[in-house]
């Protein structure tokens, strides 16, 4: 079997000069290797062909027989790394929390221990005849986080 780790040393080292980062990767049975990349600004299909090419000439087809799908993380794919977070800050996303709450808002910041959501709510103030727009800022730990994805939005 392939190694996993083998395989996140050669994706490393071609994305290291780039704007690309690996989000996945994973070895399933019988040697099918998925690579999930993501970058700072769009993934191109030339981009994940061009990693693919690269890590083909570094892997030996003689010694063992693989199946390789390289590809960019979905726009609405849940974030997995840190840096899909911090690439997203001043996004909206949709939270759904752990036990099974769903939150949206712009995401404000991000740290190891969590992030901080700007939350539109609608309340009406003393002796208004209407309610108003506010935004509450909320903060979510990743332990009570069950994913986070970013939320398509057309104008």
């Amino acid at each position: 079997m392939i190694d996993k780790e083998k395989i996140v040393r050669i994706v490393t080292d071609k994305l290291s000069a780039s704007a690309h980062y690996i989000v996945d990767v994973s070895v399933e049975q019988g040697n099918r290797i998925v690579v999930e990349i993501d970058g700072d600004e769009a993934v191109g299909i030339d981009d994940c062909a061009d990693l693919s090419r690269y890590i083909e000439a570094n892997l030996d087809r003689e010694t063992e027989d693989y199946e390789l799908e390289v590809g960019s993380a979905g726009l609405t794919s849940p974030f997995k790394t840190m840096r899909q977070y911090v690439k997203n800050i001043g996004n909206a996303i949709e939270l759904t929390l752990k036990s099974g709450a769903k939150q949206t808002g712009v995401l404000k910041t991000v740290d190891e221990a969590g992030l901080t959501l700007g939350v539109e709510k609608q309340i009406k103030p003393e002796g208004a005849k209407c309610k108003i727009k506010v935004e509450e800022e909320e903060s979510y730990t990743f332990d009570e986080i069950k994913y986070a994805k970013y939320i398509l939005k057309f104008k």
